[in-house]
């Protein structure tokens, strides 16, 4: 199996896929080779898989074509409806209240809650499954009550959508190619 090492101060092995589908291999400065193959062949399962899951969402990112900035606009227009529907739906469900609400186009964020209760969203969220804009509505609505990602408010996430698991799985799967779909700069 190829992979790329690269050994630092670290204590344990880790392993992860670059984006250009290369194995790369961190482990501790001293970690003979051998012990390093045989991490690999344990994890080889994950591997193939990973490996197969990176390659299933390059061939779809070929085929993925950008909104154009008039489609951008409305679609952060409609978003703005949406969102605002869907927080006043779940904040009382939460018992919290909320600042305003905010609509952009991020590269790196679906959410955020700022410490006066103010909520931001992604537009892109539109695209996905109702689900999906619905759990990230929630979880950032959780954060009035918890500021943090304690089981604690994974439990009041869990409380008022039960489903958050699932498509929050979904949102880290397909999230990469919603994000495509923003207009080159």
């Amino acid at each position: 199996m190829e992979y790329e090492l690269i050994r630092s101060f670290r204590k344990t092995i880790g392993a992860q896929f670059r984006s250009d589908g290369t194995l790369l291999v961190r482990a501790p400065y001293l970690t003979p080779r051998f012990v390093i193959d045989r991490f690999l062949e344990e994890r080889r399962d994950w591997i193939e898989k990973k490996r197969a899951d990176l390659q299933r969402q390059q061939r779809a990112a070929e085929s993925v074509v950008p909104l154009t900035q008039k489609e951008l606009a409305a679609l952060k227009k409609e978003a703005r409806r949406v969102f605002s529907e869907r927080v006043a739906f779940y904040a009382p469900l939460i018992g919290v209240t909320y600042g305003r609400i905010a609509v952009r186009s991020q590269r790196t964020r679906w959410g955020s809650c700022s410490g006066q209760g103010n909520l931001n969203f992604n537009c892109l969220l539109l695209l996905a499954p109702p689900e999906v804009l619905d759990s990230v509505v929630v979880h950032e609505l959780c954060h009035r009550r918890e500021m943090n990602h304690s089981q604690r408010f994974y439990a009041e996430v869990l409380r008022v959508f039960p489903e958050y698991r699932k498509w929050d799985r979904w949102l880290k799967q397909n999230g990469a190619l919603l994000q495509m779909r923003l207009p080159k700069e």
